[in-house]
């Protein structure tokens, strides 16, 4: 017997699952979590949240994506019309073999897709990417933005 009160619907919670938990599973309405997601529907993993950073320094917009295991090949990078950025993927499940006895599956698999609008300053046509050791990184340069000129204005009197 537990001397936690249930909350969660009868539902035990393993507080150190990596599994994704829906609040609003139960619920009669369609949440983000349990409704349709396009292609990537069918794919509810710890991989369907893929990491992303981005900062910005003087001279470029910079991306970097922790996609560990993944080949240059399975990740696609895009830019679409309207200066959005799309990072997507795919991690093909192991294999199971017949005789194999799984204790733990942690790692995860499946698609991913990440869209980030980018600001006017991108310029979208110089675009580079590249994988390092697991680590996808997108560098957008920046525009040089002219700034305001002032001009002052004699106040009569």
């Amino acid at each position: 017997m537990s001397i936690i009160p249930s909350f969660f619907g009868g539902r035990r919670i393993d507080p150190f699952s990596l599994e994704i938990w829906d609040p609003f599973q139960d619920f009669p309405f369609s949440t983000s979590l349990t409704g349709p997601r396009s292609e990537f529907s069918g794919e509810t993993s710890a991989f369907a949240n893929t990491r992303i950073d981005w900062k910005e320094t003087p001279e470029a917009h910079v991306f970097k994506a922790d996609l560990p295991g993944l080949k240059k090949e399975e990740v696609k990078v895009e830019v679409e019309e309207g200066k959005v950025l799309q990072i997507s993927g795919e991690r093909s499940k192991e294999k199971e073999e017949k005789n194999d006895q799984w204790h733990r599956v942690e790692r995860s698999s499946g698609k991913f897709l990440r869209q980030f609008r980018l600001p006017e300053n991108a310029k979208v046509d110089q675009v580079k990417a590249a994988m390092d050791n697991g680590v996808l990184i997108v560098t957008i340069p920046k525009e040089e933005m002219k700034k305001p000129e002032v001009k002052a204005i004699e106040i009569s009197g």
